[in-house]
């Protein structure tokens, strides 16, 4: 995730929760030797049995900042989430770093990642084989965030006037303009004061 998208986050009065993948190499290695060498704020393990697998669940919860280089705002915490056991009994090991401006503890941390993946995994399905957004060439600047609200904006207003189908939705609509504007008018509107958010995103 590019560090002004962070910024606009931070400054919008919300938080983030960023995952720091592979490709990120220098701040992956950064956070991975912190976690190695330093004791965690905070710890949560957790293990799940079900008919063929046996999951056990580590996030530790790191506030030592120092090996850091790189200047992300609002960086408050580095996360570590460990996964492993058996699956079809055969055994597996992941690691996952993230870096959250939050100051919650190791079980918040678990609870709010687990619940995050659920949502956004079957969000992106339907935005990426849908309409397409993983093919989206759009990559300069705000460009892509924007895009992405737009899509989900269009999702909630087809789910909100009762189509099931996003695909029918889309087929039935799409060059129908004053239907498209009907559809809009249906989704009711009020004034609310703005609650901060916590963005889950992963880092690219």
């Amino acid at each position: 995730m590019p560090k002004k998208t962070v910024q606009l986050i931070i400054e919008g009065g919300n938080d983030y929760v960023i995952a720091v993948k592979g490709n990120q190499k220098r701040l992956h290695e950064q956070i991975k030797l912190t976690t190695e060498q330093r004791l965690p704020v905070s710890l949560d393990i957790t293990t799940e049995r079900r008919s063929d697998r046996i999951t056990t669940r580590s996030v530790s919860v790191f506030d030592d900042l120092s090996g850091i280089s790189y200047d992300w705002e609002g960086l408050q915490r580095l996360v570590k989430v460990e996964r492993f056991g058996t699956r079809a009994g055969k055994p597996y090991h992941q690691i996952v770093y993230y870096i959250s401006s939050l100051t919650i503890n190791a079980a918040q941390f678990a609870q709010g990642i687990r619940g995050h993946w659920g949502i956004e995994n079957r969000l992106h399905w339907v935005k990426d084989v849908v309409l397409d957004e993983d093919n989206s060439r759009m990559r300069q600047g705000n460009a892509p965030a924007n895009f992405s609200i737009i899509r989900s904006l269009v999702l909630t207003i087809l789910r909100y006037n009762g189509y099931s189908s996003i695909t029918t939705g889309i087929r039935l609509i799409s060059h129908n303009l004053e239907q498209i504007f009907q559809l809009i008018r249906n989704v009711p509107t009020r004034v609310v004061e703005p609650n901060p958010k916590t963005f889950m995103v992963s880092s690219s």
